[in-house]
């Protein structure tokens, strides 16, 4: 029993706590799942564990390590295991880990202010809205953007976040900081996408901040499609297959 059983041990109350109080129901495997990071830590002093949590099964609890990666082992820490954990539902196999990122995802998006990112916004009414992780020296991500007149049409708003996949410093991040910081952003992206030169521009800028998100997010390449529910779509789409997904 935790603190707040032990100080409020009224006989109704502690029946409400017994009914209500999951986290009083869950200390027990609280503890257990601190045991198995405490075990893993020691092993691999190095490593950085971002949350732990319990899953359905008794005994068995789950450690992020970061940017979506998770492992699963058992409570007396002797046993760790990689890759995700299904529930089989009565009509469909459901991710339990992917639940668990698409909730991380949805909160973190969250928190990027809109003007940090290069929009370009439907004329009309949004029907929905993707947040485009890109490389401009990106084969496929050059692809997409000839489809953005496309979506917009269609309603979706595309924002970009800068990834730029040789590294912060590589010649990549120097042109996609160039774009961030050109008085016409939107242009600048469209004519590095097409292949052509922009002027060296330097600024305060959101490029590596974005470059850390998206190892937050589980991205590894361009582009990387992130949904407003949390969905995370990895390469190329047409804006057909992209309307597709959107239900639009």
């Amino acid at each position: 029993m935790n603190k707040t059983g032990t100080l409020l041990s009224t006989g109704w109350l502690m029946g409400f706590l017994a009914l209500f109080c999951v986290e009083c129901a869950s200390a027990d495997e609280a503890d257990g799942g601190q045991k198995l990071a405490a075990k893993l830590q020691a092993l691999r002093p190095g490593i950085f564990i971002e949350k732990v949590s319990a899953t359905p099964i008794p005994g068995i609890y789950a450690l992020e390590i970061g940017g979506g990666t998770v492992f699963y082992g058992t409570g007396d820490g002797r046993y760790l295991f990689a890759g995700d954990m299904y529930e089989l539902g009565e009509t469909e196999l459901v991710n339990l880990a992917e639940a668990d990122r698409t909730v991380k995802r949805q909160a973190l998006m969250a928190e990027v202010a809109l003007e940090d990112m290069v929009v370009f916004a439907p004329e009309g009414k949004t029907k929905a809205v993707v947040s485009v992780f890109t490389d401009v020296d990106c084969g496929f991500c050059q692809r997409l953007h000839l489809e953005v007149p496309k979506l917009n049409a269609m309603g979706i708003e595309v924002r970009y976040l800068a990834y730029p996949r040789a590294g912060i410093g590589s010649q990549s991040y120097e042109k996609i900081v160039s774009a961030w910081c050109a008085e016409d952003p939107n242009a600048a992206i469209t004519r590095l996408k097409a292949r052509k030169t922009i002027p060296s521009a330097t600024c305060d800028n959101p490029v590596a901040a974005q470059f850390d998100l998206a190892r937050q997010l589980g991205v590894t390449g361009t582009p990387s499609i992130v949904l407003e529910d949390g969905r995370l779509l990895s390469g190329y789409l047409t804006a057909d297959q992209l309307a597709e997904t959107l239900g639009i």
